[in-house]
């Protein structure tokens, strides 16, 4: 048994068994889960989602689900939480600015199904303060957040600089030091929500003048804290 897309080796699989041991055997295929946009369920820019905290966070988790297409909201509602339908139509029903509601149920519920109501409630306030405003990004620096991907860096290496694009690249905000240059130079390179005029720019323990901890972001909605150890 296996994806649509497994056809090809379910078949070989029962030729083998049929000569080999001479018996017949039986191939069951199901249908992918596609996104709306035609892509394999699961699959995103950083590679696979994996259900192993190890591979992939509970707030990566998260975030995967909250940034789901509008159009597969419902759908994926109705496959992957055990909410009642008429709940699901219910926020099937949202439209515009009010999905955003609809997803983060969507992504509560799919993080705590995996790894439990204590990660997914983390995994939520994370993600509601780092898309928030000035304040609510403030008060998680107070409150913790565990649930952010986060990297230790000594301060010996801070006190010397350390060029902004090699922070996007070792945190794995960016595949490599080229896309991460790029990245900082098409103005999508942020740290502490201020955006990285120079992909050279030297981070240092000046930028961590709120605490011990700076907040970069690629993009939109990609997040790394960085620590000082």
């Amino acid at each position: 048994m296996g994806g649509s897309d497994q056809w090809g080796n379910i078949v070989a699989g029962t030729d083998l068994i049929r000569r080999l041991e001479g018996k017949q055997a039986y191939g069951m295929t199901f249908p992918l889960v596609m996104t709306a946009d035609g892509r394999k369920m699961g699959k995103t820019e950083k590679g696979a989602v994996w259900l192993s905290p190890e591979r992939t966070s509970p707030y990566d988790y998260y975030q995967y689900w909250i940034n789901t297409d509008d159009r597969d909201v419902r759908r994926f509602m109705g496959l992957f939480t055990f909410l009642p339908m008429e709940e699901v139509e219910t926020y099937g029903r949202l439209e515009g600015a009010e999905i955003r509601k609809a997803k983060e149920v969507l992504a509560f519920e799919a993080t705590k199904i995996v790894h439990g109501e204590e990660e997914a409630e983390k995994a939520r306030t994370a993600s509601r303060a780092v898309f928030g405003n000035g304040e609510k990004r403030r008060q998680v620096i107070e409150d913790g957040r565990g649930s952010i991907p986060t990297t230790t860096i000594p301060q010996k290496e801070l006190e010397k600089g350390i060029a902004a694009f090699r922070l996007f690249e070792a945190t794995s905000l960016c595949g490599s030091g080229s896309e991460a240059r790029r990245l900082i130079e098409q103005g999508g390179g942020y740290l502490n929500n201020q955006r990285v005029e120079r992909f050279d720019y030297l981070v240092t323990m000046d930028d961590f003048s709120n605490g011990n901890e700076i907040l970069l972001r690629a993009g939109k909605k990609k997040y790394h804290r960085i620590k000082i150890s």
